[in-house]
């Protein structure tokens, strides 16, 4: 939030394959091209520059961070900020890093800069043929709570997961 002091977490990450430091930080406007690269290699209907830009813009109740992997943007997330609620945007790791802890580091870093911001419960909305993100969200505390029928551009449904704090 803005007057803050910035915060980041990092970490060492890694499985038999890869050990690399990774640093959590939020993104800023000179992150957008390698964003934008990780969108299309992510999603089948990925976000445009201008969409990430009007999300930094800060005309909007928002944060996103970004994973560095040895200076690398490897990862990023984002998370609409609604009342007391977090709305989860995004989420997406470049596949050459994909379960290798990215992922983990930054929804557990967002979420705690959310809880840090006052927010008291987390959404968002998951490919139901999506195992390892969804996966993952459980591991970070996530429960289903329902289904929207059709959601996604291709017509699959969303699986649609919460995160209420104690």
């Amino acid at each position: 939030m803005k007057g803050e002091p910035e915060r980041t977490a990092a970490s060492d990450i890694g499985d038999v394959r890869m050990k690399k430091q990774v640093t959590i930080r939020k993104m800023n406007i000179y992150d957008i091209e390698a964003v934008c690269g990780i969108e299309v290699l992510c999603f089948t209907d990925p976000w445009s520059r201008e969409a990430f830009e009007s999300e930094l813009s800060g005309l909007n109740p928002c944060f996103y961070y970004v994973a560095e992997c040895e200076g690398e943007i490897c990862g990023y997330m984002g998370i609409w900020h609604i009342m007391d609620e977090g709305h989860i945007t995004n989420v997406a790791v470049h596949p050459e890093y994909r379960n290798s802890g990215v992922g983990r580091l930054l929804v557990e870093t967002t979420i705690n800069e959310g809880i840090a911001a006052g927010l008291k419960a987390f959404t968002l909305e998951v490919r139901s043929s999506n195992d390892s993100a969804k996966h993952l969200y459980e591991k970070c505390g996530f429960e289903s709570a329902g289904i929207r029928k059709r959601y996604y551009e291709n017509r699959e449904d969303a699986v649609i997961m919460w995160k209420y704090l104690q």
